[in-house]
């Protein structure tokens, strides 16, 4: 699995697999796909019956987007608001352009406390910017605290789901992960552990709380930061963060600089869309909010580190933009076809899924050959959209991001316009637009066109040959029918003025 992942740095080496070649690998892993058939139709079924029960959830949803557009517009006074009113409250706001910064802040940070060991709460951030990496080639240990990203570290695996990292393994491969792995990292598993939940649990539990116990260092992310007070949200079913958050005597966030809400009561408003979008609950169990630092109370330095890592050139693209509204519920991937049958590791990216297929092209760029892939790895069937709780239109972002990476054109990288070229591999494609757009513009053309095509009908081939094959494989060429549409209308309505069509 670790072939196809390539991280978030902006440069990942180019020979990792393109998506169709990497879901082409996934989708004959049996076990794969009914691990993943089971967990996203259990998951959506209990979010469709959780979003019923509030009657006001189309205007939560637009309310949601609305706040967040509106701090995406206004996002440098809220930078500056979050770094006043954190440094007010006792604690040290750090900035990060991009990943090898945002790990350099970290790794000192950790040093100058003298330890050697982290707990952390599960970080989509974090995971971005490969932190765990980075912290282990200087001599320092994180430990995965989230039950689903603690199997997927002791497995050496990567996530493959935003809400449920680990989401591709079943209970009879987390038990032998356990059983084989855990007292490589501390606490060994119980003799006789078995597959039931409870069981596996209380070993994750028993393994874990020796770690919250000695560990003097937390590293965490943030669902949200509320820009007025600079405090911090973490929302969670498990309680791991709360220990994380609170037990350490050093807390370090590093968190997207899109994850700002301006007031409490924005904040309100997601409070209810994203348990809902995720987990299907009214609310998370825990959810752990924390300003600054107080005497006697929680860590006792807090370092907030605000990271951009491609942010900002995503926000200068009118279109792609809106996928920094995401508040990461994962509703998108649990409903669509590509993701539920190809996983998460496919794409390359610890973003999956729809949302990972617009918003890792923009942070990183599409000069990869999986980056340039994700565009197209949809159906753009539009489930993402209709169960997306801030309204990210990914359809729309998908197509504008597929004519980029087939016609190049200007973007934004590091605050500066480059000029990209067009993709190699799509020259076909390319001349095949460029010729459909001259026979639409020319009628005549297009007519003639048409009717020869009739008339040869009998001659054309069920698959496309050359280039087509990738798409012919799977498919039948529609059949043309035996009297283009223009002329069957001139024939039949053509002597009574088109008043047929309206009768």
């Amino acid at each position: 699995m670790s072939g196809t992942f390539v991280g978030m740095p902006e440069f990942p080496p180019p020979t990792h697999l393109a998506f169709p070649e990497a879901a082409r690998n996934a989708v004959r892993d049996t076990t794969l796909r009914g691990n993943l058939r089971h967990a996203t139709h259990t998951i959506r079924a209990k979010r469709a019956k959780a979003v019923a029960e509030l009657s006001d959830w189309a205007e939560l949803r637009e309310a949601g987007k609305r706040i967040k557009d509106h701090t995406l517009r206004h996002l440098d006074r809220y930078l500056e608001q979050v770094e006043e009113s954190v440094t007010a409250a006792g604690g040290t706001v750090h900035w990060a352009a991009d990943a090898a910064e945002a790990n350099r802040i970290v790794t000192q940070l950790v040093k100058e406390t003298g330890e050697s060991e982290v707990v952390k709460v599960k970080s989509m951030a974090t995971q971005e910017i490969g932190l765990n990496e980075a912290l282990e080639a200087e001599g320092i240990r994180a430990y995965e605290t989230d039950l689903a990203e603690l199997i997927v570290q002791l497995g050496k695996d990567r996530p493959s789901h935003i809400l449920v990292p680990a989401i591709h393994r079943n209970r009879g491969e987390i038990r032998e992960i356990f059983t084989r792995e855990m007292s490589e990292w501390g606490r060994p598993a119980p003799e006789g552990l078995t597959d039931t939940p409870a069981e596996l649990a209380e070993a994750a539990r028993l393994h874990l709380r020796e770690k919250f116990l000695r560990a003097r260092v937390g590293v965490s992310g943030a669902n949200f930061v509320v820009a007025e007070t600079g405090t911090l949200v973490v929302v969670e079913s498990e309680g791991n963060g709360r220990m994380c958050l609170t037990l350490p005597e050093t807390l370090i966030s590093v968190v997207g600089i899109e994850k700002i809400v301006p007031t409490w009561q924005d904040l309100e408003v997601f409070l209810q869309t994203l348990p809902r979008s995720s987990t299907a609950e009214r609310m998370n169990p825990y959810t752990s909010t924390w300003t600054g630092t107080t005497d006697g109370d929680g860590p006792r330095a807090f370092h907030l580190v605000l990271l951009d890592n491609g942010r900002s050139d995503t926000l200068a693209d009118e279109v792609g933009r809106q996928a920094l509204r995401c508040i990461r519920c994962s509703a998108c991937l649990n409903v669509c076809p590509v993701y539920e049958r190809a996983g998460g590791h496919a794409y390359g990216s610890v973003y999956p899924g729809p949302i990972g297929a617009i918003l890792s092209p923009q942070l990183r760029g599409t000069q990869s050959a999986i980056d340039a892939s994700l565009p197209f790895a949809s159906s753009l069937c539009g489930a993402c959209y209709e169960v997306c709780p801030v309204a990210i239109d990914i359809p729309e972002v998908l197509v504008h991001l597929r004519e980029r990476v087939v016609e190049g054109g200007r973007v934004t990288r590091e605050g500066n316009t480059v000029v990209l070229r067009p993709a190699k591999g799509h020259a076909a494609e390319r001349a095949a637009m460029r010729a459909a757009r001259w026979a639409f513009s020319r009628p005549g053309a297009l007519r003639a066109g048409q009717r020869i095509a009739s008339r040869t009908r009998r001659l054309h081939p069920r698959t496309l040959p050359g280039p087509g094959r990738a798409w012919g494989a799977t498919r039948d060429l529609p059949p043309v029918p035996a009297e283009p549409f223009r002329d069957w209308w001139q024939r039949t309505r053509g002597g009574d003025g088109g008043k047929g069509a309206a009768e």
